[in-house]
């Protein structure tokens, strides 16, 4: 079983930065990959960005440009920095894991941006 727990979201002006993270617990396969969505209010959940567990990165049109995907190995830690933030990226962001042929999400954490 792995445990998704995501923090860092909050109330951020249009312009400016935050860095989502999401630290994995449990019994993990050697590869995996680990992703942020998110989800706007009557919207579709969408992929942002995922990162394997061998650093190689892939972003979506909606994490393109301004938002950067990382791990910290030695802290079974996933972060996205998000910078330049605009209104429509309001949305609950949530982490995801894949492995050994299952996937398992966090809660989610609310990011709200104020224009």
């Amino acid at each position: 079983q792995v445990q998704l727990v995501e923090s860092g979201g909050g109330l951020v002006q249009a312009g400016g930065s935050l860095r989502l993270s999401c630290t994995v617990s449990g019994s993990m396969p050697r590869f995996n990959i680990t992703g942020w969505y998110r989800q706007a209010p009557g919207k579709q959940r969408e992929l942002v960005a995922t990162v394997t567990s061998g650093g190689i990165t892939n972003y979506a049109d909606s994490g393109e440009g301004r938002f950067t995907i990382s791990r910290d190995n030695a802290k079974n830690t996933v972060y996205l920095q998000m910078n330049s933030l605009k209104p429509e990226d309001t949305a609950v962001y949530y982490c995801k894991f894949w492995g050994s042929g299952r996937d398992y999400w966090g809660q989610g954490t609310q990011v709200t941006v104020s224009s």
